[in-house]
């Protein structure tokens, strides 16, 4: 082409969530039968919705006015609830005129970004979730700026990190925070939400605080919003149903934005993500036109609970085997519905393997990981476990982060498979650090 059509940061969109299936249909095709655990989709992993549940979305099919386009910010009725729960929440006020659905989580995190001035970052944790980091990166064309959450300390951010980082790096405008966060399944206690909005205030930036899994929380500690506790800080919240109901193939999510008007500069920026979505006319009108009746459902608590008490089962049962190996630490987490190990750096080679018995398939990992960079020894583990036992994780290097683990979901409903998996890892680990 006579001009450059790529954009300015494309090499900074990476997903690894997504990627590692390709290789995994491969083997699938060679015979190779996959336990996916690279992503946290309940129905996938076998989640039956509720009758209640998809009787209400029947209903609301039967109103010609589902088929038609909802306002660009989303059904008027569905925001006015909303505003009404956060009040009775005791969150904060939110007019519904300052909440704006869209095509699931991912068009809003695009949104976020891609209407930030070039030169205006937003530091995020690290591990980082991929599609915020990705996004962010690609926006400014520059490596995503992280903080660091530190696996030592069950996960928690590192407040010092964060301020150093602020404080030297002016092109900083905002932080983000993923609560419960996503992959360490860690919950931000009160009071390092409260030092991060003092950060905030004192540097003058704005937050981002992604809430998808607000409901998914178990074990000792309990989901704080951060809206309750902003002190005049311009910050917009991000929700959704796909996790929680669970919904995810809905693809709705909203921003609740706080104290726009505390800011001209951030009111402007909010008007600017409200014309873009303006371009796309509106979001999906179904999933918001059965929001309200599905969260209101008596039903809906003793549901959510069931869903709690299975993922903290699972998160328990996960926990008992891989702090037993060796070479590993893990942090048994509190929210979302994932747990994520660390190997010990020092153990890790270019250089070792999972035995597999097919010739064909064994050349087709050693040809995939010789592509692979130098400080990608955790992807490295991540293919040959796929290959050698048919188990997808996802490692942490597709995380943003110079530590070294996987992902795992706690989402498998057959207790059989689950236990499964558990023993592959208690086996493939430790062959692959004596390798």
């Amino acid at each position: 082409m006579r001009t450059n059509l790529v954009q300015e940061g494309a090499n900074e969109l990476s997903y690894e969530i997504r990627e590692i299936v390709d290789f995994g249909k491969s083997l699938e095709s060679m015979g190779v039968e996959i336990v996916w655990e690279n992503i946290g989709d309940p129905v996938a992993k076998g989640e039956k919705i509720p009758p209640w549940v998809k009787e209400t979305i029947a209903e609301a099919l039967t109103d010609d006015k589902t088929f038609a386009y909802a306002p660009t910010k989303g059904l008027l009725e569905t925001r006015q609830f909303l505003s009404k729960l956060r009040e009775k929440e005791g969150t904060g006020m939110l007019d519904p005129e300052d909440i704006i659905f869209f095509n699931g989580l991912g068009d809003a995190v695009s949104k976020v970004y891609t209407n930030l001035n070039k030169v205006a970052r937003v530091i995020g944790p690290s591990p980082a979730y991929p599609t915020h980091s990705s996004a962010e990166a690609a926006h400014a064309g520059s490596r995503h700026i992280t903080y660091m959450l530190n696996p030592s300390r069950n996960w928690l951010p590192d407040l010092f990190d964060l301020r150093n980082k602020v404080q030297y790096n002016e092109q900083l405008a905002g932080i983000l925070i993923i609560n419960p966060d996503n992959p360490t399944g860690m919950i931000y206690p009160r009071q390092v939400l409260k030092e991060i909005v003092a950060i905030a205030k004192e540097y003058d930036l704005f937050l981002v605080s992604d809430e998808i899994y607000s409901n998914i929380y178990y074990g000792s500690e309990v989901f704080v919003p951060l809206s309750g506790m902003l002190e005049g800080v311009p910050a917009i919240i991000m929700k959704g149903l796909s996790k929680e109901v669970p919904w995810p193939g809905a693809r709705c999510g909203w921003i609740e934005v706080y104290n726009k008007n505390h800011d001209p500069v951030f009111a402007r920026y909010i008007k600017a993500i409200h014309d873009a979505k303006m371009l796309e006319v509106s979001s999906t009108t179904l999933p918001q036109k059965v929001l309200p009746k599905i969260l209101s459902d008596p039903r809906y608590k003793k549901y959510l609970q069931s869903r709690r008490d299975a993922y903290q089962k699972r998160a328990d049962a996960a926990h008992k085997v891989l702090r037993k190996i060796e070479g590993v630490s893990v942090v048994k987490p509190s929210g979302a519905f994932y747990l994520t190990p660390v190997f010990d750096p020092a153990l890790l080679s270019p250089t070792q393997t999972l035995p597999i018995r097919d010739q064909k398939i064994r050349a087709m990992v050693e040809e995939k990981v010789s592509t692979f960079k130098p400080h990608e020894l955790d992807k490295r583990f991540a293919y040959y476990l796929m290959a050698a036992y048919g188990l997808c994780v996802v490692p942490l290097c597709g995380f943003n982060t110079d530590l070294y683990g996987f992902r795992m979901t706690l989402l498998e409903e057959n207790p059989e498979v689950f236990e499964k998996t558990l023993k592959i890892l208690a086996t493939a680990i430790p062959a692959y650090l004596s390798s």
